[in-house]
């Protein structure tokens, strides 16, 4: 693969993460150039040749992915508590006060 080709792989695939809508998808997308490039490095280091360049950088761009959407912040009123009724039955919904104030 010649130099102009990654280039614009990086291009675009930058282009395309800024597209994204949720914070979670552009956490992801940011993780996945970030893990590539990583792994890409990683993997010229070890191998030494395009093929394991390849792999690592596939391998860091599906963990970057990964730990960017997993580790991205829940907004207020998006975490599901569970409740009991008086009567004794179970039941979720979105947290209230006590949860985001420690008092529950």
């Amino acid at each position: 693969m010649n130099f102009r080709k990654a280039i614009a792989a990086v291009l675009m695939t930058a282009a395309l993460a800024g597209c994204a809508q949720t914070e979670g998808q552009q956490r992801a997308g940011t993780g996945a150039l970030i893990g590539g490039a990583g792994g890409a490095l990683v993997g010229q280091a070890i191998g030494g040749n395009t093929e394991s360049t390849l792999i690592g950088a596939a391998g860091g761009a599906l963990l970057g992915a990964v730990v960017g959407s997993a580790t991205t912040p829940q907004r207020r009123g998006e975490q599901m508590c569970r409740y009991q009724d008086p009567r004794g039955r179970i039941y979720t919904a979105p947290c209230d006060d006590r949860y985001y104030n420690g008092d529950y």
